[in-house]
């Protein structure tokens, strides 16, 4: 990776990355309620880990994002199903309460919680395995036209 070695691109995600994985819990947390959710925070967690993968080629996560797409899979699927299996209709949400976190608010602990988890995580699994191949393909060409050169 030696076209970002001479570019503001390392320092930057030095300072951008870290606030992604916060900003990406944040929305996660208090998307039931407003703009936000599983989805939103699922892509900006895949895009800081391809981030933090383009700056520093080592840095690429040492878990299996299909795995962790199946695994936020079930849990949305047992979100959905949890209600059903009590006697209530399919993806009536349960509540069990709330917290309150500082930034984010009151927080309903609930069946629409686990499932904007279960979105989070799928998203964050297929959108950084989609994001970290189409990388691992621009490197490669890139490389081979140095080579070539």
């Amino acid at each position: 990776m030696k076209e970002f070695h001479h570019s503001m691109l390392p320092a930057a995600a030095r300072l951008v990355v870290p606030v992604q994985y916060v900003f990406s819990v944040y929305l996660l947390l208090r998307g039931h309620n407003l703009p936000g959710g599983g989805f939103i925070g699922g892509l900006v967690l895949a895009s800081a880990l391809v981030l933090r993968a383009m700056v520093d080629p080592k840095r690429v996560p040492n878990f299996d994002l299909i795995r962790l797409s199946g695994i936020g899979l079930l849990v949305a699927l047992f979100s959905a199903v949890l209600p059903w299996l009590i006697g209530k209709t399919f993806f009536t949400g349960l509540w069990g309460g709330q917290i309150w976190l500082p930034a984010v608010g009151d927080i309903k602990l609930g069946t629409p919680l686990f499932f904007d988890i279960g979105v989070f995580l799928v998203v964050t699994g297929v959108a950084a395995k989609l994001l970290l191949v189409l990388l691992a393909q621009t490197q490669s060409s890139v490389m081979d036209r140095m080579n070539s050169d």
